[in-house]
């Protein structure tokens, strides 16, 4: 069974003739009158009474007309829907988010989208990076806002921008006199870091070896506030994003002092790879990417694999 013999039969039941119905429908009498026995055929018993006026429909057919309109109702309902979602007028977008990070840029891009596209639901989900990754993998979320490097091969992303990694020491620490400090320098200092699976751990470890050591661990949080919190009570030092250390610590701050090598960490926007990609998910990137000025190379485009290895 098929829609389109779904309307013929519905056009015929209204016009009680197959000639007129072939005429409203713009298709030969003889082909309509084809798909009618066809149909009758596969489910064993007639719709119609043919006479030599025309048609009128069986107990059967009542039946049967009843149920194909219902559906062609839906079906059109349907595609006014799947319309309006492709004309973004409406549609479910769920972004997943980095807690901290998600704080600072997202604040920026949703009042903006919302704006644009009113009739999107946006639902939110904050995870740190390891599962959040997991669920941009599955598919489980739409668009996942991370930071570069991804050892996640089923996941493609654009870039939204890049952000200066800074040092956070304690106010009376020597170093907060400096203008900007070496990372080799540091080989000696306690280290504040934040747990496993944060993606940004991953890059402070990165940095340290790079340098030439491994940074001696005092201290993890799961958090970057109670990070900056310890640095500032003197139990170490730390690297933060820079979009961390402009916010909120004007009661007991710890002091920022720019790194020599000024390393900087890549803002992204991943999705699953294999999965499909919505009109609202692009619009949201676009949107992003044009608040943020990043370059927006697709993974495997030109300019991707820089911005991964600057990012560590």
């Amino acid at each position: 069974m098929e829609l389109r013999q779904l309307r013929y039969v519905v056009a015929v039941a209204e016009t009680r003739h197959i000639s007129r119905a072939a005429e409203q429908l713009h298709i030969a009498q003889p082909s309509l009158s084809q798909q009618i026995a066809k149909l009758e055929r596969e489910l064993g018993v007639p719709l119609f009474h043919r006479h030599a006026g025309g048609v009128e429909l069986t107990d059967a057919g009542v039946r049967f007309v009843e149920r194909a309109r219902r559906i062609l109702d839906l079906v059109a309902d349907l595609e006014r829907e799947m319309a309006d979602v492709a004309e973004l007028k409406k549609g479910r977008l769920v972004i997943g988010s980095l807690p901290v990070t998600g704080a600072h840029v997202l604040p920026c891009v949703l009042p903006a989208f919302r704006a644009r596209y009113p009739g999107i639901e946006v639902q939110l989900v904050e995870e740190p990076t390891a599962k959040l990754i997991e669920r941009a993998a599955r598919g489980h979320v739409d668009l996942a806002l991370l930071t570069l490097p991804l050892d996640a091969e089923a996941l493609a992303w654009e870039v939204l921008g890049e952000e200066e990694i800074l040092l956070a020491v304690p106010p009376g620490h020597p170093l907060a006199q400096r203008d900007e400090v070496p990372i080799a320098a540091l080989a000696d200092e306690p280290f504040i870091l934040l747990k496993e699976g944060q993606g940004f751990r991953q890059i402070a470890l990165e940095l340290c070896h790079q340098a030439g050591f491994a940074p001696r661990i005092v201290f993890e949080s799961s958090h970057i506030e109670t990070v900056q919190s310890l640095v500032a009570a003197g139990m170490g030092v730390a690297f933060v994003p820079r979009m961390v250390a402009r916010s909120g610590w004007e009661a007991f701050p710890p002091a920022y002092v720019c790194l020599a090598e000024r390393p900087h960490r890549t803002l992204v926007l991943a999705w699953r790879k294999a999965g499909y990609r919505s009109r609202a998910a692009e619009a949201f990137v676009r949107l992003s990417r044009a608040m943020w000025g990043g370059e927006g190379h697709a993974v495997g485009e030109p300019g991707n694999e820089a911005a991964r290895d600057g990012g560590a």
